[in-house]
C-alpha cells in the first residue's frame, strides 16, 4: 500500500456549538467560510462562548485527512508547525495516539487554534488564529522529510504563503511523489486565483473542490462545468457536491458519485474524510466509483457526530464495506 504524508496548519479546533449566528455576524465572520483572525479575537471568541458547550480537538484540513487515512489503516505522516506549549504537546500527541508519524517543527510561538463555529443547521465557520503553524517556512521544508512516501496531501490554506506552497510542491515532485491538493475554503480560491491556477497546471495531479471551490475557481456556477475545466489543469479532478454526491473526472471520462444518507450533527471535516476515503480508495487500486463510494461514506459518518473523527463502531462498519468492494 502507498503512503501518503500530509502537509498543512498543524491547528487545534476548538469545537463550539452555536445557539444562533449571531455570533458570526458580531465578528464578521462569513458562515461557510474560514477567516483568520488574530490572537485577541480568538481570545475574545473564546470568552464569549464559555456557556456554549465546546470540546478541543485536533484539527487542520491536511491533518483530518491524514487521521481519516490512519484510521482507515493507511502509513501516514504529518508535517507541520507547532509551539512549544500544552497545544502543541496535545497535537502531537494525537498525532502519535493514531499512528501517524510527526515530523513537526517546534516555535515558540502559541500553537493554532482555529475556533470552529458549529451552527443549528451543521454548517461551520472558522475564525482562524494560525499561531506557530504560520511560521512554517519554505526552508524548514527538508527534501528527506518527503523520502519514502508517494503521495502528499496539502491543503489549500498554506497558498497565502506563496514560496512555501511552491517550494512543498518542487520538493515533493523532485522525490518522486504524486500530489493531492485541497482547495480548502472559497475565499482562499478567490484571493489567491493566478498563482494558485499556476501551481495546479504545473504540479498537481489530485485536486479537490466543494462546490463554492470549484465556482470560485473556474467561475462557473454548474458544477459540471466547472469540473470539466479543473480536469483541464489536472490528472483527476473531483468535485464535491454536498447531497448530491460528487463528480469525478479521469481521462476524460466522468464518474457520477451518488451520496450516502446521513443525518446532519456537524460538517466540520466532512470534506477532508472525504478526501481520506478517496485517497485509500487510489491507494488501494479500487475503481473511481469505490474510491469516490467510500469518500461519501466516511464524509456520511463524520457529519453524524461533532469533530472531524470517525467514531469507532462507525469505522467498524466502514472497514467491512472495505473488504467487500476489495472482494469484488
Amino acid at each position: 500500500m502507498e503512503k501518503i504524508i500530509g502537509l498543512g496548519s498543524a491547528l487545534v479546533d476548538l469545537l463550539i456549538k452555536l445557539e444562533n449566528d449571531r455570533l458570526l455576524e458580531e465578528f464578521n465572520l462569513p458562515k461557510g467560510s474560514m477567516t483568520l483572525i488574530d490572537n485577541e479575537t480568538k481570545e475574545l471568541i473564546a470568552h464569549k462562548t464559555t456557556h456554549l458547550e465546546n470540546e478541543m480537538v485536533s484539527g487542520g484540513s491536511a491533518a483530518n485527512t491524514i487521521h481519516g487515512l490512519a484510521q482507515l489503516g493507511a502509513e501516514t505522516a504529518f508535517l507541520g508547525k507547532v509551539g512549544t506549549d500544552a497545544t502543541g504537546a496535545f497535537f502531537q500527541a494525537d498525532l502519535e495516539k493514531n499512528q501517524i508519524k510527526p515530523l513537526l517543527i517546534h516555535s515558540a510561538t502559541t500553537s493554532g487554534v482555529a475556533s470552529t463555529l458549529i451552527s443549528k443547521d451543521g454548517e461551520r465557520t472558522f475564525g482562524t488564529y494560525l499561531g506557530a503553524s504560520v511560521e512554517l517556512s519554505a526552508g524548514e521544508l527538508l527534501e528527506e522529510y518527503f523520502h519514502g512516501y508517494d503521495i502528499l496531501h496539502i491543503e489549500g490554506y498554506l497558498i497565502f504563503n506563496h514560496e512555501l506552497f511552491e517550494s512543498a510542491l518542487q520538493k515533493a515532485k523532485k522525490a518522486g511523489l504524486r500530489i493531492s491538493l485541497d482547495l480548502a475554503s472559497y475565499n482562499v480560491v478567490e484571493e489567491n486565483i493566478d498563482f494558485l491556477k499556476d501551481m495546479v497546471i504545473r504540479y498537481v495531479d489530485i485536486l479537490f473542490a466543494n462546490e463554492e471551490e470549484a465556482r470560485a475557481y473556474t467561475g462557473k456556477e454548474d458544477p459540471k462545468e466547472a469540473l470539466d475545466i479543473i480536469a483541464g489543469h489536472t490528472e483527476l479532478a473531483i468535485v464535491k457536491t454536498g447531497k448530491s454526491g460528487s463528480l469525478v473526472t479521469y481521462n476524460e471520462t466522468v464518474y457520477k458519485i451518488p451520496p450516502v444518507t446521513a443525518r446532519a450533527l456537524d460538517t466540520t471535516g466532512a470534506g477532508d474524510v472525504y478526501a481520506s476515503g478517496f485517497l485509500f480508495g487510489v491507494i488501494n487500486n479500487m475503481s473511481l466509483m469505490d474510491a469516490g463510494y467510500l469518500g461519501s461514506l466516511m464524509a456520511a459518518k463524520v457529519i453524524e457526530t461533532y469533530g472531524a473523527k470517525i467514531p469507532e463502531d462507525s469505522l467498524s462498519f466502514i472497514r467491512q464495506e472495505i473488504k467487500t468492494l476489495q472482494s469484488v
